[in-house]
Parts: structure tokens; sequence; C-alpha cells
């Protein structure tokens, strides 16, 4: 669907989501090849399956099926008797055609570095002979996209086109923007230590989230059973009018057996919750109202119990330790058959992820280290640079921030990795 088409359903959204009546058309969406059976059936099954959260997911559906969609979907009305909401749809995008200017790709931005006084035939000059400079003056420069990146003027106004690219950038529009569920394990009844500082990572980032624009809830010491339990009743909420989901937790970790994300987290009875069920509850399936829209997912805990000494490079910076700083992990010895803690759901095989994005603390078979007094390397620097950065960054950006300098810390090294699987950029909310 090109983006105009796309454009135009999320203009008339709100009004097809109020009039749509969908159980007609489910038969002629069928024989217009427009859905297979399968998509009709995750449709009808999207939220509380009323006709409401049905209709709104028919909608956001139907931006991925194709540059005939609409005309097709505009038929399909017109076939139910639904004239009204055709004849709207018809004649929006007709007026859309006619004016191509009222939604159009994102261009190369021509930026005036310099002095912008030119008189009124020097501009036509530029204008007209662009690559000629004008004597005594700072000339334009036509930036593309392999030129943004540098921190000026064009920068600025490159994200900001970015950010209403809906083909390139998710489009984080809801306030509040979605969901933010921290868990936050610090006392653990199962021998493991007690994870001082991690209180001061939860204040951090329950502060950071609510100024990005998310509902943000906290639960602390949770057992195993009581993870998955608080993660299933997020992904079973109705997410439809929200725009992006995110999931923090803090705990001890350990390597785990898997086929898509390495690791595992464990509760505070200290049975460990497999990093790829904690994701797989919020997949297509099992949170439908979440589909195609960002799922993020950042966690705090060791990958494993190897300690990484590093290797010798020539010294880039000479914050290796703050005074006094006594770094502890949060590492836990590996379980390869951690009895009843449903470990064939761990393994079990599901549909590959997409629109999530699955932020770690560490390399996979390290650990991770934390500050009593200060909170872990990760999550200190992970607010530090949404605070300073995320009003123009890409999420990818603001991670790669974070990964270089969480590498320069301590005498034992950590580096944070991630597994992305978004189909665009994420800018969050500012």
């Amino acid at each position: 669907m090109d983006d105009a088409d796309r454009q135009l359903l999320r203009r008339c959204r709100v009004r097809l989501v109020s009039e749509l009546q969908v159980a007609p058309l489910w038969d002629v969406l069928l024989s217009r090849e427009l859905f297979t059976p399968g998509m009709i059936e995750d449709i009808q099954q999207a939220g509380s399956g009323s006709r409401p959260d049905q209709a709104r997911q028919l909608v956001i559906d139907l931006e991925t099926r194709g540059r005939q969609a609409l005309p097709l979907f505009i038929s399909c009305l017109e076939d139910t008797g639904q004239t009204s909401l055709a004849s709207l749809l018809r004649t929006s995008s007709q007026a859309a055609k006619q004016d191509p200017k009222a939604v159009r790709p994102l261009d190369p931005i021509p930026v005036v570095l310099g002095p912008v006084d030119l008189k009124r035939e020097e501009l036509r000059m530029a204008k007209q002979y662009p690559s000629k400079p004008i004597p005594g003056k700072l000339t334009s420069e036509v930036l593309g996209p392999e030129d943004i990146g540098s921190g000026g003027v064009s920068d600025v106004r490159a994200q900001r086109e970015l950010r209403r690219n809906a083909d390139v950038a998710y489009v984080l529009n809801a306030d509040p923007c979605g969901y933010c569920l921290i868990i936050n394990n610090m006392n653990f009844s199962s021998g493991l230590s007690t994870r001082s500082g991690s209180n001061v990572d939860c204040e951090k980032l329950t502060h950071r989230f609510r100024l990005l624009h998310f509902s943000v809830e906290v639960k602390c010491n949770l057992t195993s059973k009581q993870m998955v339990q608080a993660l299933m009743e997020l992904a079973r909420r109705d997410h439809g009018a929200l725009d992006c989901c995110v999931v923090v937790i803090l705990s001890h970790g350990c390597e785990a057996s898997h086929r898509q994300f390495p690791g595992a987290i464990y509760g505070t009875d200290g049975c460990p919750v497999p990093v790829e069920k904690i994701v797989n509850t919020f997949n297509g399936t099992s949170c439908p109202s979440l589909g195609g829209k960002p799922k993020l997912f950042f966690i705090q805990a060791c990958g494993g119990e190897q300690k990484d000494p590093g290797f010798e490079v020539a010294s880039t910076s000479s914050k290796d330790r703050a005074p006094g700083s006594n770094p502890e992990p949060d590492a836990a010895p590996f379980q390869d058959n951690p009895g009843n803690c449903d470990q064939p759901d761990a393994i079990s095989s599901l549909p590959t992820p997409s629109d999530i994005f699955v932020s770690y603390s560490t390399f996979p078979g390290f650990v991770s280290w934390r500050d009593p007094n200060s909170g872990s390397w990760y999550i200190e620097t992970l607010d530090r640079v949404f605070e300073q950065w995320a009003h123009s960054d890409d999420l990818q950006s603001l991670l790669l921030r974070v990964a270089h300098a969480v590498s320069e810390k301590g005498i034992y090294k950590q580096i944070p990795g991630c597994f992305n699987f978004l189909r665009k950029k994420l800018f969050f909310k500012t």
C-alpha cells in the first residue's frame, strides 16, 4: 500500500472503527483474496472480540495487503451496502491523488549553511545554479539520507521528516504511548543474593518512561509464576488505542536452552523464566492488539557466569571505575534442566517475531555489573543516554551510545547487545 492510501486510512480510522460493520465483510474479503482465512480469524479474535476491536484490527491489517488493498476494500464496502463509508474513502482517495503534495515521501532537504542575508537576485541565482558558489557567500547544500547525523540544523529537520514518514518510522502519537511494565526483583528466598541498588534502577526508569509518555506500572519481588502471570495479564489487555509496549525486567539471570532469545530471568523463588518465553507472550497470537506495533524489552540480568577481563587497547577513557565503588554481578548458575519450571515452553517452536526489540545488559554468557549505590551500569547509562538523546535519536542509535559508554567502564568489562526484529525506526515521543 502506498503512503497516500495508508495516511488516508489513518485519517478515517476513527469513523471506520465507529461505523464499520465487520460481520458481512468476512466472506467478501475472502472472495476478493484481501485476507486469508487465518488472517480473518486473527482479526475476529482481536482484543475482546467486540465489533470495534475487530474493525480497528481490520483497518490496521489492511495497510499490509498491497497496493490494490484500498480500492478492493472500497468495493467490499459497496458490496455489503456500506455506501457511506465507501464514498468517504473513494472521495478522499481521489482528492489525495489530485493533490499529491498532501502526502509525499521523504525528499532531500535543502539547507542553507551560514548567513542567510542573500539578496533577491542572489537567491534566484542560487536556485537556478545550486552548484555555483556566490562570491562572498556560503552556499546551500542538499543533504541526502547519507549526510544525516552531523548534529546540525539539518539533523533536526531530517529527524522530523523521518518521524512523520510512516514507511520508515513507527508512529507514536497516542498519549500515553503505551504501557510500561517494570518487574524489579531484589530479595530472593532461594539463596540468591539481594540485588542492592536495583531500587535505584527502578526509580530511574519509572521516571524516564513517564517522561516518554508511557503509563508505568512497577511490580516488585515476583516469583517465576507471578512474573509469567503479570506478563500474561499485560498481553491480554486491549492495546488497540496505544502505539507501543515496554517491558523492563531487573533481576538475577542465567544461561538457558533456547531457540530464539538466549538467557533466563530468575523469579524470587529461584526458578528461571526463559527470555524467549517472556518475549513470545506478546507475539501476534497471544497479543493481537499489539500486532504491527513495537514491543520493547530491556533486560538487566546476567547472561551467564563468565567475567570478561577485556583485552588491551589504547586507553580512550579514564572513567574505569567510580571511587569507592564495588560492583556486583547479577549472575546465577546455569540450569540446563530446571525441574518443574515449565522447560518445554522455554524451547517450543514459535512464529518468527516481528516488531520486537530485546535489549540485554550484557553479552550472552557473561555477567552484568551493578553498583549497590548507583545501580547497574546498563540502566544508569540507559537513563542518561535517553535523557540526553531521546529527543533526536532513534532507538538503535540510543542503544549504540549505551553500548559504547558501558564498554568503557570497569576493570572487568561488559557490553550490552540486542536482538532487533523491528521493521522501522523507532523515535520516542518526548
